[in-house]
């Protein structure tokens, strides 16, 4: 609720003149207000009846749901902890990526926009968690420790169920383009096992979107970290074209080749990174990720290994190790003889077990 809205309640419900109220919970000292010629007796009982009226409705109001009186505190973010159905990744915030909130809540003097919160049980070091607020929650924190020890986490409370606080969440964030795809992809996931027993129909009606972009979205949360990890940030996650991603990876023929290309290409943006050079973009990485397995199809496989006779001719090759044996090709005129023959089968057996993919693995 708006600070209007419960400045307004304050002033239906006392028959006092309006005072600002304080946000630890006790009252702000009034300032004295100017005298004024008393009211005579009459206007007096007409004032007081009318502000019983206003008092009954106001209360009736309350009692019936129309209105909610909305509870606003100062809070020590480090009493204050992050619910973990929140999509935003509080890990993954920076100075840099709240730079600008952080200079608007100088520049402004303190949190003009309280978060939401709701009180918790059973934790000693916290007595509130932020159901809405986490970039708030953080940049007052971060503020707290570098010269501004005075600044307040300013929050209302919430009494919200789970499903409840998920729901006000994520109408938060959809209206935050800071909130990657990504995040918001998992935090549906998750939600979708926790609050709505995996029924995806149910969730998209209670969540009034599309039951395809959620379909969607459920299945961009399924690509692996460690293909994540090909990405200069999972913020570079897009839905659309991750969703073709994710969908490659459902062939199990494909998928081998996208996680060797997604380790080649992590491997590529820590050098990068340390480096201090630009990382690859993201239609880059995707690019090459998408054309992996046609990639690998194209390439000639290597053998695992050869053995040649003195004139340089191959006499028997390892065409395959798996787990049911090894598989070996003899070459028809290698001028090798059975001795030959049965000397480079000992050495090829030596050699695998030494490689660790010998018959006693």
């Amino acid at each position: 609720m708006a600070r209007k809205q419960s400045d307004y309640l304050a002033a239906l419900l006392s028959d006092e003149p309006e005072a600002p109220v304080a946000a630890m919970g006790g009252e702000a000292p009034a300032a004295e207000p100017a005298p004024s010629p008393a009211p005579s007796a009459p206007r007096t009982e007409r004032a007081r009846g009318t502000t019983l009226l206003g008092r009954e409705s106001a209360l009736a109001r309350l009692a019936s749901g129309e209105v909610r009186q909305v509870t606003q505190l100062l809070l020590d973010p480090a009493k204050v902890r992050i619910w973990q159905g929140n999509a935003r990744l509080y890990g993954h915030l920076t100075e840099d990526n709240c730079r600008e909130l952080i200079d608007s809540i100088i520049a402004e003097g303190g949190q003009k926009v309280p978060a939401v919160v709701r009180r918790i049980e059973g934790d000693p070091d916290h007595d509130y968690e932020v159901i809405a607020g986490t970039r708030r929650h953080w940049s007052i924190s971060w503020l707290r420790a570098n010269s501004y020890s005075d600044m307040m986490f300013v929050a209302q409370v919430a009494q919200l169920d789970d499903e409840a606080a998920f729901r006000l969440a994520d109408l938060e964030n959809r209206a935050r383009k800071d909130v990657s795809d990504l995040e918001r992809a998992r935090n549906y996931a998750e939600a979708l096992k926790t609050h709505y027993g995996s029924h995806l129909t149910r969730m998209a009606e209670r969540l009034k979107l599309s039951k395809g972009w959620l379909s969607k979205m459920i299945k961009v949360a399924g690509i692996p970290d460690a293909i994540i990890d090909a990405f200069a940030s999972p913020a570079d996650v897009q839905l659309k074209p991750a969703y073709a991603l994710a969908q490659s990876l459902d062939d199990k023929n494909a998928l081998a080749a996208i996680h060797a290309e997604a380790g080649r290409l992590a491997s590529e943006q820590r050098a990068l990174r340390t480096a201090g050079a630009p990382l690859l973009p993201a239609a880059e990485v995707l690019k090459r990720l998408l054309e992996a397995p046609r990639a690998a199809r194209s390439e000639p496989k290597a053998e695992p290994f050869t053995w040649t006779t003195p004139y340089g001719r191959p006499a028997l090759t390892v065409q395959s190790v798996n787990r049911q044996g090894i598989t070996i090709r003899l070459h028809a005129g290698s001028g090798a003889d059975r001795e030959t023959l049965a000397s480079a089968l000992r050495d090829t057996l030596d050699y695998l077990e030494r490689q660790g993919m010998g018959l006693q693995r």
